[in-house]
Formats: C-alpha cells, structure tokens, sequence
C-alpha cells in the first residue's frame, strides 16, 4: 500500500490547519459517517463512503487518503482537507529476553503511557492503557503511584493496537495469500488506568476494535480488567460485551482495603453481587479473578478457602500472578511452594487456578510494574534534589 504519491495529489486543495481537522481514527462507524456528511458527503452515500474508508484504514493500515484508489480523486482531496489519520507515537521500544515488547508511547499533550506486546505460542496479547496514571492507589502496583492525568481518547486507544501492528509488521499485503496468523490475537485493558473510569472511549475504542471488516478482534478476544467500579459493571456486559477480569486480591474487606483502597467506596459482598449477572449480561463463559500473591499478605490456605467460598456460583478462573516487585515495594512475593498449595486447594474445589508466568520482568513490563519513564525520571531527580538537600 505504499504505492508512491503521483502529481495529482500535489494539486490538493489547502489543508485545514490540524486542530480543524478531524482525526478518523477512533470514531465508530456512527460517528464517522457523520462527521462525513457534516464535511459535504452526501446523505445516501454516508454509509457506502465509511466502509471504503473504514477497510482502507483498520483493514489494510493506510494513512494516506491519496492511496484509497477506489475513491474519487476529488473525494480523496475533500477528506484530506478536511480529515486527519493521526496515531500516537512511539518513543521508545524495549524487547525483553523473554521476547516481550514494552512501548513508550506519546500521546497529544506530549503525555506518555505504556502498551505492552507479549507473544505466546499460538497467540500474541496486547496490553494496552486507558489513562495516563491512575486514580486507585493499589498498594502492590507501581502504575498506581503516578498521579492520574488524563483519560485516554478512543483514538489514542485503538492507536496502541494500530502501532504494534505497525512495529510487528501484521498488516495485509495487498496480492498476497491470505494469512489468518495473528500476532496479536488478544487485547487485554491492563494496562496505565482503570477502564471504568474512562468508560465512554473504552466503549468505542473497543467497537472499532471488534468490527469484522476491519481490526476484526473478537470480544473474547478482548478482556477488560476492573479493580471493581461497580456501577460501571453491568454496562460493560450491555455496552461492550467482552470478557471480564477483576482485580480481587484479598479475602476480607480489611485487608482489600489496604491492597485496592476502592473497596472502601465498593466492598467485596457489593463487587460480587453486581458480577454474578456479568456472565448472562454479556454471554461471557467466566469472570477470570485476579490475585497477586504477596508473602504473608494474603496467601494463606485460610485465604485460599474463603475466596473459594467467596466466588461459589459465579463461573469463574483465578489467575494467581507472582508479585512483580519494584524499587521501593512495600512487599514481597510469595514462595513458589506457598503459591503451589493456594493453587492446589482452589484447584480442588473446582476452579481452574493457572499461574501466570511473570513476562518481561527485565524490561519493568510484568503486571503492576507499569509507569511511564519520564514520570520514573521526575520521580529520581526529585529524589536525588531531596537527598543534596
């Protein structure tokens, strides 16, 4: 598709500067045919119009309206005048031993968040943030010491799952056998932020993401992980329609409250009552528990019996993640063999308990381990200033 640009294209009409222009990517298709018709395309054609330029876009990877050849010359001038395709930009790449790949991806603003690409045999799952920061403070997690500063928009979503198929070379190639191998086969909202307090683009992000004649991602392809923002649960089911995980981490409301301080606002009796309709609402299998193992925390076989008790009648997986430490973490990880038995007592009431296989815990992209690196950089200059002081 980089065929290159001919004379023609020298002729378009001026642009409009770029704060006029109206950036495509992460509109939904309703959104898109509007903002269409509002730029001069006829009513009739609204539709016919956004599913040429939405395959061109989300199925081939074009960011250039001069190469949509099966659009006018004139048309292709009007959406270049009055359009934009404009993904945030990676500022730096890190690939762990383990094959792991960590972004450091600049959004509008000159704001940076982290996205994360982990393959895996037969699959490849993309990590991707919703906020630059976050407002929950768990404990355990490294993302939760840098202080929220805005919502990602839905463009600056979906451009996570666009530039990793940019940096891993996945679009099609026109000509070419079909290919059906997807190296990112999976979207996990695990990333920077809590994606029930950025609902709305979330939302679309997500449609864009899911719609078949584009990135084509299934919504059990798609799990959206929630530290428990209760009011939001049942509208993901409705809204969204993806997989669930929740951020669960303790047995008690006295110790959830120190590892996920939300609990304070949504205890664990109000979380699980609002997901044990999720699985209907949303035609999901299972919601997947997550339950970071901390030493002498909450990793105890009396831990391990209440949450079985806890989750009785939801269909469910818990995944227990080994504690990925960070300077300065407050705790450590629980022993192999403690993790094993936890392990073995759900296993043996009926769950399925894996253990996930902490991944690029060299390059600080494991779980929890999230912070953007000039946010790190502030933080260690303001440290050594404090320590000349």
């Amino acid at each position: 598709m980089n065929a290159p640009i001919t004379q023609d294209v020298l002729t378009l009409p001026r642009k409009l500067p770029d704060s006029a222009r109206v950036n495509i990517i992460g509109l939904t298709r309703d959104q898109l045919r509007e903002a269409l018709v509002a730029a001069g395309t006829p009513e009739k054609q609204g539709k016919m119009r956004v599913g040429q330029v939405w395959q061109w876009i989300y199925h081939w990877g074009v960011r250039d309206f001069a190469q949509m050849s099966n659009l006018a010359k004139d048309y292709r001038a009007l959406l270049a005048e009055r359009f934009e395709i404009v993904l945030p930009e990676i500022v730096t790449r890190q690939i762990s031993a383990d094959g792991t790949r960590k972004y450091l991806v600049r959004i509008a603003g000159g704001h940076e968040v982290e996205t994360v690409y982990i393959p895996e045999e037969g699959r490849g799952t993309l990590c991707v943030s919703s906020q630059v920061g976050c407002t929950l403070t768990c404990s355990f997690c490294h993302t939760g010491t840098q202080k929220l500063v805005r919502n990602l928009t839905a463009g600056e979503i979906v451009g996570q799952l666009m530039l990793a198929r940019d940096d891993l070379g996945e679009w099609p190639v026109p000509g070419a056998p079909k290919d059906e191998t997807r190296l990112v086969s999976n979207i996990v909202l695990m990333g920077m932020g809590e994606p029930l307090y950025n609902f709305d683009a979330v939302r679309d992000a997500m449609k864009v993401c899911m719609d078949g004649e584009g990135l084509s991602l299934s919504r059990r392809r798609i799990t959206l992980s929630t530290s428990g923002v209760v009011p939001e649960i049942a509208r993901t089911a409705e809204e969204i329609g993806c997989q669930l995980a929740v951020s669960f981490h303790a047995t008690t409301d006295e110790v959830r409250n120190v590892l996920v301080p939300i609990n304070k606002r949504w205890n664990i009796a109000t979380l699980l009552d609002a997901l044990r309709d999720y699985p209907r609402l949303s035609n999901s299998e299972r919601i997947t528990f997550e339950y970071v193992m901390l030493a002498g925390v909450n990793d105890s076989d009396a831990d391990a019996h209440r949450l079985v008790e806890l989750i009785r009648g939801i269909p469910a997986k818990i995944n227990l993640i080994p504690f990925n430490e960070w300077p300065g973490a407050p705790y450590k990880r629980s022993s192999n063999n403690r993790i094993h038995a936890f392990a073995d007592i759900i296993y043996k009431a009926g769950y399925a308990s894996p253990i996930r296989t902490p991944r690029g815990e060299d390059i600080m992209a494991a779980c929890g381990q999230l912070k953007s690196a000039t946010e790190r950089g502030r933080k260690s200059r303001a440290e050594i200033a404090a320590e000349v002081g």
